[in-house]
């Protein structure tokens, strides 16, 4: 299991985040009803998150907190409709909390799921419950009685499931 996440491991994870929404893409366009139901959510996620992977795979990134910078960067720069800025924020607030991390640690995930999701939430000029604003404060606060670096994930993964 592991303990911290390096560079490598951040990559790996942003790839698969790629992989997953490409899979789930169509399923994520269809439960799209908010602000409107234009069935967009699923494709501008799946664009701004390529786009965050293919910055970081064009920068060196030597540490966590680096990548973590590049793949913020490149989603604002990428972001596409209102869940790809949420998405934006969201790494720009891990980004941030994590910048000069070599590691990213389970203590440091908890902390920078915190700050991603209040920036997130702040990045919209009027939040709504239910929305995936609620998914990521759900996770942050799952991942709150959490310690190692599995545990942070799995309640965090867990918690936003639930919501």
């Amino acid at each position: 299991m592991l303990q911290a996440l390096d560079a490598g491991e951040v990559r790996r994870w942003a790839a698969g985040c790629v992989q997953a929404l490409g899979a789930h893409r169509e399923a994520i366009d269809r439960i799209n009803v908010f602000p409107v139901a234009d069935n967009d959510t699923g494709s501008n996620l799946l664009h701004t998150v390529r786009a965050a992977l293919d910055a970081l795979l064009h920068a060196p990134a030597e540490t966590a907190g680096a990548a973590l910078g590049a793949l913020a960067r490149g989603a604002l720069a990428g972001a596409r409709g209102n869940s790809g800025v949420i998405v934006s924020q969201l790494l720009r607030g891990l980004a941030a909390e994590l910048a000069d991390a070599g590691t990213i640690t389970g203590p440091g995930l908890r902390a920078a799921l915190a700050h991603g999701a209040k920036l997130a939430t702040a990045a919209v000029s009027e939040p709504v419950a239910g929305t995936m604003l609620t998914v990521l404060d759900a996770a942050a606060a799952g991942a709150r009685g959490a310690d190692t670096l599995a545990e942070v994930a799995e309640s965090a993964a867990r918690a936003a499931a639930e919501a």
